[in-house]
């Protein structure tokens, strides 16, 4: 791998990223890298600020554009050795997602030394991987932004336009109890959850589409807890289901499909109490394929590239979600590296993929720039 080009830069794209890799930062502990990313901030030359819940927000250059580049500071568990091998990073956060975030680092430090027409704020935020406690605080903020791009693995070729919404719900059913001899007098909480799951699950709207997960409803049963000692019929049940809800549906719209199925179980089954409790909560969001953000960063990949563009639409949710839902901005999702990578013991990054990221990112925001002048 030839590094000979990026030696006149204000920092070592590979050094920052390994840096970064080196500090073990899971969600709820990353104060020590966020200390890190404001030093290195400020010796570029940003504006930088740390908040109160350890997000790093600098911010470079100016003009009529203000462009977020958001990533996450923090990983999941365990802690994992850090090294690089024939062209490859390893370490937890090398794929998910600090090369992401280092790449928006070392693009906005260099389309700031040619005063493009904007200004960039860059975004290093605690808590994505946990209840993205960071972008939420980041919202509350209401920065002046025209376009954001969040990071996460898409790999260096493809750009990510959607997420769906998610909901995650706990239901409780009790009933009478009985001797476990005689199970035709009692109603079974357990049995009447699965019942009500089995409804449940069914949900769906006319856009469903076979095999088309992203447009369609879909809901994981991820936990269920009833029973007592032997001889006894279960009288209480909890479960907890956790739903995916694509962009044509709003979570209200869902919540209320999902009461009026568990008010028409009530009718049914008089003999059983059910609680039904929604939890946390998370709009779908679908970036405006039009819009200039997609097109900058379609044109500059395949500028860089010279290969076709993909677009994906995840079942997941990401930070992007929280933004572009509440903020209305157009937003894509990008980044180097394999996303199957991500929570893995083999986590790793390759660094030429890394490197060219950035190329991306910088065509990309000079072109927005370009067209937002036009």
């Amino acid at each position: 791998m030839n590094l000979s080009r990026w030696k006149n830069l204000s920092v070592s794209p590979v050094k920052l990223l390994t840096s970064m890799v080196e500090i073990y930062s899971p969600s709820g502990k990353e104060k020590n890298i966020s200390e890190y990313i404001f030093e290195q901030l400020t010796k570029l030359g940003f504006k930088v600020t740390i908040d109160s819940v350890n997000n790093v927000i600098g911010e470079i250059g100016e003009g009529s554009l203000n462009i977020l580049l958001c990533g996450h500071m923090d990983t999941v568990s365990p802690e994992l050795p850090v090294k690089i091998e024939n062209d490859i990073l390893y370490g937890r956060g090398a794929v998910d997602a600090k090369s992401p975030l280092a790449a928006f680092i070392v693009a906005a430090s260099e389309l700031s030394k040619e005063k493009i027409n904007a200004k960039i704020i860059v975004a290093g935020v605690v808590d994505e991987e946990g209840k993205s406690i960071g972008i939420k605080e980041l919202n509350k903020k209401k920065l002046k932004i025209d376009y954001a791009v969040f990071g996460e693995p898409t790999a260096v070729d493809t750009i990510t336009v959607g997420y769906k919404g998610s909901i995650s719900m706990k239901v409780t059913l009790e009933t009478e109890t009985g001797h476990s001899s005689s199970p035709w007098l009692y109603s079974n909480s357990i049995e009447k959850a699965i019942e009500l799951w089995e409804l449940i699950k069914q949900i769906k709207t006319e856009k469903n589409i076979e095999n088309n997960y992203f447009n369609s409803i879909t809901a994981c049963l991820i936990k269920i807890e009833g029973g007592q000692n032997n001889n006894i019929v279960p009288n209480k049940c909890t479960i907890l289901i956790d739903a995916r809800i694509p962009p044509h549906i709003k979570c209200s719209e869902y919540k209320l499909m999902v009461e009026k199925i568990v008010n028409e179980f009530k009718k049914l089954n008089d003999d059983t109490n059910i609680k039904l409790e929604f939890r946390d909560e998370t709009e779908a969001y679908l970036a405006p394929i039009k819009s200039p953000i997609v097109k900058a960063f379609t044109h500059s990949i395949w500028n860089n590239r010279k290969k076709q563009v993909k677009l994906t639409y995840k079942t997941g949710t990401g930070d992007m979600n929280f933004f572009g839902s509440a903020t209305g901005i157009p937003c894509i999702t990008y980044g180097p590296g394999n996303s199957h990578y991500d929570h893995t013991n083999k986590e790793q990054i390759e660094i030429s993929e890394y490197l060219s990221s950035i190329l991306v990112i910088k065509e990309a925001i000079k072109r927005l720039c370009i067209t937002k002048n036009i």
